[in-house]
C-alpha cells in the first residue's frame, strides 16, 4: 500500500497542482532514497512540469527538459503538498521538491524500512518500470487470466509486478474473496467460469477503489490508507457475504484474509503463526 488506486488518483492530483511550475530546488532528505548517479538531480533545476504519469504503483514527472523524475512510495511512503513549503525534517523524510509557485512536493515514510525510491531519468529512459507485467484493465491482463498455467498460488502470482503490475495484497485479497476463489488455487485449476470471474473482480475491485481514492483531496499522507478495503485486514469481522468470521494466514511480510465459506469450502487455510502458538 499504497496501491495502483492511490497512486493514479495522487497522478491527477499532482497534475493538476502542479503543471506549469518550474522546479527550483530539491532538498535531499534521505540518504539512501535516489536511486540514480547520472543524470544528477540538479538537471531538473529550471524545467516545468508537463505531466504527471503512472505506470503500476511508480508516478513520473515529465518536464520540458531533457530529464524525468520517477518516484516510487513502497509500502509506507507518503506524500504532502505543502503550502508553503516546510523548513523542518520530518522522521523519516525522503525528499522535498520545491516549485517556483511557493509550494513543495514532500515525500516520507513511516516505519524503519526505507524503501521509498526516486530517480532522475533521461527523458527517453523508461527506468525502474521496464519489464513489469500488463495492468488490470489491459486485454494483455484478462488473455494471460483466461488462459494462464501458471502453477504458482494465485494470491502469489497477482502480486507479482513482473505478471500483474499495480496490484498488492490489499486489493487481491478483495478481488479474490469477490470472485470467490481461494488465495491458494492455482491459475491452472481454475476452470473457464472461475478465470471470468476473477477477471471482473479484480477490475470491479480496482475501479471502485480508483472511484473512492478521486474523492481525496491534496497529497496522500495518512499513515494508514486500509480502512476502505473490502476483507482486507478485517480477519475475525464477519464476511460481508456470508457473515462467517473471516480468517487471516500470515506471513513475514504479508497477510492473506479470506472466508472459509466463500472462497475455501470451509477449508480453513494453514497458518504457521498460529501454528506455532499451538505449539
Amino acid at each position: 500500500m499504497p496501491e495502483l488506486p492511490e497512486m493514479q488518483a495522487l497522478a491527477e492530483r499532482l497534475e493538476e497542482s502542479f503543471v506549469g511550475a518550474a522546479l527550483v530546488k530539491i532538498d535531499a532528505l534521505g540518504f539512501s532514497s535516489l536511486k540514480t548517479v547520472t543524470p544528477p538531480p540538479e538537471a531538473l533545476i529550471g524545467s516545468h512540469l508537463t505531466a504527471v504519469t503512472r505506470r503500476a504503483k511508480y508516478l513520473r514527472f515529465v518536464t520540458d527538459g531533457p530529464v524525468a523524475l520517477m518516484l516510487h512510495l513502497s509500502q509506507a511512503g507518503r506524500l504532502d503538498i505543502e503550502i508553503p513549503p516546510k523548513r523542518t525534517k520530518a522522521k523519516g523524510a525522503a525528499v522535498r521538491f520545491h516549485f517556483d509557485d511557493d509550494r513543495a512536493i514532500f515525500v516520507r515514510e513511516y516505519g524503519h524500512e526505507r524503501k521509498v525510491a526516486w530517480w532522475v531519468l533521461d527523458a527517453d529512459d523508461v527506468g525502474p518500470v521496464a519489464g513489469l507485467g500488463p495492468e488490470p484493465d489491459s486485454d494483455e491482463f484478462e488473455t494471460l487470466i483466461l488462459t494462464s498455467g501458471d502453477k504458482r498460488r494465485i494470491h502469489t502470482l497477482l502480486r507479482d509486478q513482473r505478471t500483474v503490475a499495480g496490484i498488492g495484497r490489499g486489493y487481491v485479497n478483495d478481488a479474490l474473496h469477490r470472485a470467490h476463489i481461494s488465495p491458494y488455487t492455482t491459475m491452472a485449476k481454475l476452470d473457464p467460469d472461475a478465470r471470468r470471474r476473477l477477471v471482473d473482480a479484480v477490475r470491479l475491485t480496482m475501479d471502485e477503489a480508483l472511484a473512492s481514492e478521486r474523492q481525496r483531496r491534496g497529497g496522500l499522507s495518512e499513515a494508514k490508507l486500509g480502512e476502505r478495503f473490502r476483507v482486507h485486514n478485517r480477519h475475525g469481522l464477519p464476511c460481508p457475504e456470508c457473515e462467517t468470521p473471516m480468517r487471516r494466514v500470515s506471513f513475514e511480510s504479508h497477510e492473506i484474509t479470506y472466508c472459509p465459506t466463500c472462497q475455501t469450502g470451509g477449508k480453513v487455510l494453514a497458518d504457521r503463526r498460529m501454528s506455532r502458538l499451538v505449539k
